[in-house]
């Protein structure tokens, strides 16, 4: 079968790779059909690593995936083959402490699609744990379901964020994930909502899933229209959804006292910066984002009713065979990119 390998930054290359073996207990093989591009496969197409972790060797990114069920392992019940899925990428062990604390994200022998040592889902087949594959509706197309998992991520940060209905939020960052915690601050009752990027295209859309006001940070100090807006005050919650160094700490100056800031971004420099003084005296609750856990129910019924957009993100498609120029036009935002999906093939 064919697939779309990385060897190093910015070196993708389309080659064949063994078929999967017949999936085996509490497993289904599927048929890829789209996978979304994320801030983070963009960490690994550009520098080789996300954080600390670091690829000892080719490996297929792409964990935002659709797919049809194409055999059924021993022991599977509730999926069929020819059945659209939405998967989980992340396969915990459900053994170790986290685990049975509740908090799968945070298993300590976490398997995760497209992050070294374990191939992620730009090829055209591959088995994953049914119990990680979510039915779509017919409602919902591939691409949208390749969506749930970036609107997982969001729903999950947003229960760390605990909003209340009519408090102020910063969302620092426009893209896919940050458009959804747009859209879920404002279905949460947020008001006022502040979006803050540097790519025009990205604040219209921030316009569009539901800011009121938007700062171009090429243009103005974000902390400064932030706290201008506020009367000094800042907002309840801030939420940092940028991938920059700087942004951190502008959400924490941003926050008003006794705020909250929720990290969900991915820094490309392994570090975090903000000024200690701020969050101390503003004594701010200051909450890690790790992916997400028990959220795509929640994120397929907002999807199925419409209330968010997933449709929307997606601006772009490429075929496998053009995976790299896809990876490509994602890190460069052009053309008015938001999300760009590779169309692996067609339920």
């Amino acid at each position: 079968m064919i697939a779309a390998r990385l060897y190093g930054p910015r070196d993708m290359r389309i080659e064949e790779m063994p078929e999967p073996p017949p999936p085996g207990p509490g497993e289904v093989q599927l048929r890829v059909t789209s996978v979304g591009i994320c801030g983070s496969d963009l960490h690994q197409w550009a520098i080789g690593q996300i954080g600390n972790a670091s690829a000892a060797g080719p490996v297929v990114l792409g964990h935002e995936f659709a797919g049809v069920v194409t055999a059924v392992g021993p022991g599977v019940e509730g999926l069929t083959i020819g059945q659209r899925v939405a998967a989980d990428p992340a396969i915990p062990c459900w053994r170790c402490e986290m685990c049975r604390m509740g908090h799968p994200n945070l298993c300590r022998r976490l398997h995760f699609c497209g992050l070294w040592p374990d191939d992620g889902a730009l090829r055209e087949r591959l088995n994953h744990p049914a119990d990680a594959c979510f039915p779509l509706p017919e409602a919902l197309s591939d691409d949208e379901g390749a969506m749930l998992e970036p609107l997982g991520i969001g729903i999950h940060a947003m229960d760390l964020a605990k909003l209340r209905v009519a408090h102020s939020v910063a969302v620092l960052g426009c893209g896919g994930i940050g458009l959804l915690l747009i859209r879920l601050a404002r279905l949460a009752g947020a008001r006022p909502i502040f979006a803050t990027d540097r790519v025009p295209h990205r604040l219209a859309a921030a316009r569009r899933y539901g800011a009121d006001e938007v700062f171009n940070v090429t243009e103005v100090d974000p902390v400064a229209a932030v706290l201008r807006a506020t009367g000094g005050r800042g907002v309840d919650v801030a939420l940092e959804a940028a991938w920059a160094d700087e942004t951190v700490e502008q959400a924490a100056e941003m926050a008003r006292m006794g705020g909250r800031v929720v990290l969900v971004g991915i820094p490309a420099e392994d570090a975090l910066h903000m000024r200690a003084s701020t969050a101390r005296r503003k004594g701010l609750t200051i909450v890690f984002s790790r992916r997400m856990k028990h959220t795509y129910p929640r994120a397929i019924a907002l999807a199925q009713a419409g209330d968010v957009d997933l449709r929307g993100l997606v601006t772009h498609r490429f075929p496998l065979a053009r995976a790299a120029d896809a990876f490509r036009l994602a890190e460069t935002y052009a053309d008015g990119a938001l999300r760009v999906v590779v169309e692996v093939s067609r339920s």
